[in-house]
This record gives C-alpha cells, sequence and structure tokens, in this order.
C-alpha cells in the first residue's frame, strides 16, 4: 500500500488571502459582512435538550457579523449549536481538559468566528463607513462648532467679564 503525497488538504498552508490574485484566479469571492452584526430573526436552536446558557450562546452567536451568512446556509444550523453546547460545557468548566477547549477553537475556526475561519469561507467583515464618517467628519470639525452654545458664549466674552 502506498501513502499519497503532495497536493491539497483541508487546513494545510496559508489561509486565502482576499487581495491576492490566486484567490480570484480560483473564483474566491470574499463576502461582506455587516460590521454591526446580523439584524435579522433568530432560528430555533436546531438540537434537542437546549440548555439556558446553550440558548443565550445561540442568541449572541446570532448578533455576529458571521450570523448574516449563516442564515443564508441553514446546512450549519447544527454545527453552529453544537458549538454553542461545546461552548457552554467549556465555561462550566474551568478546569476543562484541553481536548475539548481544542474542540471548540476547532468548532470557531469551522463557523467563521475566527480570522483564519473567515478567509477560508470566503468572508470579510465591512468597514463600518458611519462610524468611519462620523470619526473624520469630528476631526474635520473646527472647535467652535464642537462647542456648545454656553461654552461659545464665555469665549466671546473672554477672560473681561
Amino acid at each position: 500500500m502506498t501513502m499519497a503525497s503532495g497536493g491539497s488538504r483541508a487546513g494545510s498552508g496559508p489561509a486565502p488571502d482576499p487581495n491576492s490574485g490566486r484567490s480570484a484566479a480560483r473564483g474566491l469571492d470574499f463576502s461582506r459582512l455587516p460590521s454591526e452584526g446580523y439584524s435579522g430573526k433568530v432560528p430555533d436552536f436546531p438540537l434537542p435538550d437546549g440548555s439556558g446558557r446553550e440558548l443565550d450562546i445561540w442568541a449572541e452567536a446570532w448578533r455576529t457579523p458571521q450570523a448574516a451568512a449563516w442564515a443564508k446556509e441553514f446546512w450549519r444550523w447544527p454545527v453552529i449549536a453544537e458549538y454553542c453546547r461545546l461552548k457552554e460545557k467549556v465555561e462550566a468548566d474551568p478546569a476543562a481538559n484541553a481536548s475539548l477547549v481544542t474542540q471548540l477553537h476547532r468548532y470557531r475556526e469551522q463557523v467563521g468566528l475566527t480570522y483564519a475561519g473567515m478567509a477560508a469561507n470566503g468572508w470579510r467583515i465591512a468597514p463600518n463607513e458611519v462610524a468611519a464618517r462620523r470619526e473624520s467628519k469630528a476631526a474635520s470639525t473646527p472647535n467652535d462648532e464642537r462647542m456648545s452654545a454656553r461654552e461659545r458664549r464665555l469665549r466671546a466674552v473672554g477672560d473681561e467679564g
């Protein structure tokens, strides 16, 4: 029996780069996820006997930017629920063994909650353009416009009054 050599393996090599020509040539289209998170309906927990904390983690996960992609991919929902179940177990036991913690990290990557997982799924979080414009405007606004009416009146009077 001969062993396979060379070739591509899942998780080997560098993660896809949204700025590389090779990713573009392979047809990877990096979807932009909303930086403010997903605001749609949170689906029902798909596993039996969901505990209170599992359901809380499920609800929290569905407010992340990644949930905007998950909403279109219902086949991922059981895996996301398994991630929530495992996260609850790790949180409940501060001395959780290393294999559980490692498995939790693998789930995070698989569902796109890590940078490498987002790249592997072809996702990017879109810049928050509203916040960027707000910061840009605040930086370019003269101090007089940012002052309250009281501060402007006091400044007009000066130290004489």
